[in-house]
């Protein structure tokens, strides 16, 4: 048995060069994940920030500590993110800008507006 000529040998995955609509759907999903991971996080701190004096200190001094903003922040994108390519789906679903030029613009308006939206969170915050 030779091995197949056609099967490639090494594929190196950093190469590929990847659509616009490809890495926006993508960050979809991972911003999906994200979202579904924070949420039971956020309705425990807001509990404990409704329970009492002592628990809304501990939930404000989380909000002084860089780790916790900094996560904050990848929150806000996924959630900017999310959001923003949602309404996109919806809109191409209704035949609204499906075209190949569109969808390209519209992929790189949800990817740059997300980060904006994330970089004017990391603004507000610090």
């Amino acid at each position: 048995m030779s091995p197949n000529p056609k099967r490639p040998v090494f594929l190196n995955l950093m190469q590929i060069r990847m659509p616009v609509g490809a890495l926006t759907s993508i960050g979809h999903r991972i911003s999906g994940v994200i979202l579904a991971l924070s949420v039971p996080v956020a309705v425990y701190l807001f509990g404990l920030s409704l329970h009492d004096e002592h628990g809304f200190a501990r939930v404000m001094a989380l909000f002084e500590e860089f780790t916790f903003k900094a996560v904050a922040v990848i929150v806000v994108w996924a959630l900017a993110h999310h959001l923003l390519d949602g309404v996109r789906h919806v809109l191409t679903d209704f035949n609204v800008g499906s075209q190949l030029r569109k969808a390209r613009r519209s992929a790189w308006f949800v990817n740059l507006a997300g980060i904006a939206i994330a970089l004017l969170a990391a603004g507000l915050m610090w």
